[in-house]
């Protein structure tokens, strides 16, 4: 099937990012498609192979600037199978009309899974002195936690929460206190500094833009509960580092768990590098192979759509 996808002239969609075979065949039956995977590897090969491209599904590693676009007069989709944005600039796609497709929820349920397995973890294997003078851990049912954020992923977080039995609260800049989801998702809306002071452990799931750079800082870092605990998929971004490190290296956030990390933050001179209660994974958190057949099926159809004769719906991002 791959063969076929190669050896089609005059490619409409271009995939970098390696797909599940029955989303290939797919795509494969509806349009031209080219699949090349080495060109992940090769910025200057992918620059020269989008004069005719309409559709390009390309994975994290591969950057999607103004150079590259203007590379490709012909663009209209762009898809992520991640839910990371990185590497996109998103100014640039808007201005040359091209629409950046990620999905939507395909990859919540493994990120709720991921989040509520570094907080167990955290809370078993950073243990606190108890009322006796010894060194235990705790259980997620009696703690209070929570999540700063309410996308798609919130909701199944949330839910896993409440089997365990733990009081849930929340905070969203975009979202007002009176929102019915609140309601519906049975999380506690409470204000930013409230919820660092109350939680055990605190999840952080919010989509970054500038404007929230370096939103958890002193003012509300430095309120933090004793001995929290805090798992972030968001983008370091959001962090202030100073900060961080003065809650990390006292001791009054017992340990941080982040699911990628700005390249260099751990390295020698900077404030994070010597602090051992700071854990960092690869960006797994969403990567499962139901979520990522469920991406693969979300982005392949959207981009599908965008690509139909007459098509020009701008189709909501992910």
């Amino acid at each position: 099937m791959v063969g076929t996808a190669l050896r089609k002239a005059g490619a409409v969609i271009l995939i970098v990012e390696p797909l599940d075979p029955e989303v290939m065949q797919w795509l494969v039956a509806r349009h031209p498609v080219r699949y090349a995977p080495d060109l992940a590897r090769d910025p200057r090969g992918l620059r020269q192979a989008l004069r005719s491209v309409q559709g390009l599904i390309i994975p994290p590693t591969v950057a999607l600037d103004a150079e590259t676009l203007a590379r490709a007069p012909m663009l209209r989709a762009v898809g992520r199978l991640s839910a990371g944005a990185e590497n996109i600039d998103f100014e640039a796609c808007a201005r040359a009309g091209v629409e950046v497709v990620r999905p939507s929820d395909a990859t919540a349920q493994a990120e709720a899974e991921f989040l509520i397995g570094a907080v167990l973890q955290m809370l078993r294997r950073v243990p606190v002195v108890n009322a006796e003078g010894l060194l235990v851990g705790r259980e997620l049912g009696s703690c209070t936690v929570g999540l700063i954020g309410m996308g798609p992923t919130a909701q199944p977080t949330a839910q896993l929460l409440q089997a365990f039995g733990a009081r849930v609260i929340g905070y969203d800049p975009a979202l007002h206190a009176n929102d019915p989801l609140w309601a519906r998702w049975l999380v506690e809306p409470v204000g930013l500094r409230e919820l660092m002071e109350q939680s055990d452990a605190v999840c952080v799931m919010l989509a970054y833009f500038s404007r929230y750079h370096g939103l958890l800082g002193e003012r509300y870092l430095g309120f933090c509960k004793a001995n929290q605990v805090l798992v972030s998929l968001a983008s370091t971004s959001l962090f202030d580092e100073a900060a961080l490190a003065e809650v990390l290296g006292s001791g009054r956030m017992a340990a941080a768990w982040f699911d990628s990390l700005e390249p260099g933050m751990l390295a020698p001179g900077r404030l994070l590098h010597r602090i051992d209660t700071v854990q960092v994974t690869p960006r797994v958190a969403s990567t499962t192979q139901e979520s990522r057949v469920r991406a693969a099926w979300d982005v392949a159809r959207r981009v599908d759509a965008l690509l139909q004769p007459g098509s020009s719906e701008l189709l909501p991002t992910g």
